[in-house]
């Protein structure tokens, strides 16, 4: 099993490593100061296929393969751990709607997101419910036509900018009681309020905490079937961990590179400091980790080209990546000195946004418990 790039994959990857340089790089500190995000590079970005990427050519997707989709979320976590997150939550409604939707909702949700044209979030976890997503207790209650949905989310990405929201509710209606569905709601809706979250990760990418006062939701905004809405998101959280796995490393590597340039040409005692036998240690572990993670995380998409699951290989890429990704970055920061303390350096940056790897779509915790379950058939979650 193939887990390195061919000639067309590693041209893509240079024409956007070179596009992301040139035109993201410059801007982010502006942005991370001030926490917005420039949607509008997005409109370029779709042209390489970071907007419906992994969707059939049908509903206008490009239908990449894994390992391509695995190497553009490194190339973007690489450039800024903010954009692979926007893209990462944007295509997660595009991938949604494309399985799932309607043709209604195709043509006036989806399109407009293909196009840049619509911004999204997914409601999914709660104040009481993080990992344990049949937990869910947000309402959706079938009267007359309409969902009247009722209920929070908390630590929604995008939710701030969002024009719409992907919402898992417990639905209760004539066909179903209690069971999860999803539903699409638009901000405009009455009883629809989403508040900003200040966070230390991330800090660009708008996370809110959306409240739903009784929003009436005509019952087309419904995505599949009643009760689909727990296999749905679980079929999907594999795919997502890869895409976090793949953004750790492109954040690993690019503390990596800052480090070796750094330790090259910052000089103490009358010669480079990565001359010292420690400051040397320090960039062969990080290569160590770098390397490692990439592996796994090309693995598991590979793994994923071949038609399989692979919840053992992803659960364990993610654990693995985000881990590594956050001691690389630690290793950076020392490597550094007082520089990487700074705002003015990306590692700063980099440090943080790192440590918040390891939370989402699954916490190490779960990962693990997750893993150990595919290696020794007995599941530890209750």
């Amino acid at each position: 099993m193939s887990v390195v790039l061919d000639s067309e994959q590693q041209m893509l990857k240079d024409q956007i490593d070179k596009w992301l340089a040139a035109n993201v790089t410059p801007m982010i500190a502006e942005h991370e100061y001030a926490a917005t995000f420039p949607f509008e590079i997005l409109d370029d970005l779709k042209e390489f296929g970071y907007l419906g990427g992994k969707i059939p050519e049908a509903d206008g997707g490009f239908d990449l393969p894994y390992m391509t989709w695995a190497m553009m979320m490194e190339s973007a976590g690489y450039c800024w751990g903010s954009l692979r997150t926007i893209v990462n939550i944007t295509n997660g409604t595009i991938q949604k709607l494309s399985a799932y939707g309607s043709d209604m909702q195709k043509e006036k949700y989806l399109q407009p997101l293909l196009a840049n044209k619509l911004k999204t979030c997914t409601g999914l976890t709660e104040p009481n419910v993080g990992s344990n997503v049949r937990g869910v207790e947000t309402r959706a209650v079938l009267k007359d036509g309409y969902y009247h949905i009722s209920g929070r989310k908390l630590w929604i990405t995008n939710g701030v900018n969002a024009d719409i929201c992907l919402v898992l509710a417990k639905t209760y209606s004539d066909t179903s009681d209690g069971e999860l569905s999803t539903f699409i709601v638009e901000k405009d809706m009455p009883g629809y309020a989403a508040r900003k979250v200040e966070k230390m990760v991330l800090r660009p990418t708008g996370t809110a905490e959306i409240e739903f006062d009784d929003v009436k939701v005509p019952e087309e905004n419904r995505v599949g079937p009643e009760g689909i809405g727990l296999s749905g998101t679980l079929q999907g959280l594999n795919t997502a961990r890869v895409n976090i796995a793949m953004g750790a490393v492109g954040q690993a590597q690019a503390a990596l590179d800052l480090s070796v340039e750094y330790a090259k040409t910052r000089k103490q005692f009358g010669k480079p400091i990565g001359s010292f036998q420690l400051v040397q240690k320090h960039i062969v572990d990080m290569t160590v980790r770098v390397k490692a993670a990439r592996a796994l995380g090309y693995t598991a998409a590979s793994r994923l080209d071949a038609g399989e699951e692979a919840r053992e290989d992803c659960s364990i890429a993610k654990l693995y990546a985000a881990q590594a990704a956050f001691e690389v970055a630690d290793m950076a920061l020392q490597v550094h000195g007082g520089l990487g303390y700074s705002r003015d350096y990306p590692i700063e940056r980099i440090f943080r946004d790192t440590r918040g790897g390891m939370i989402p779509e699954g916490t190490s915790e779960i990962q693990t418990l997750i893993a150990g379950r595919e290696i020794l058939g007995l599941s530890a979650i209750t």
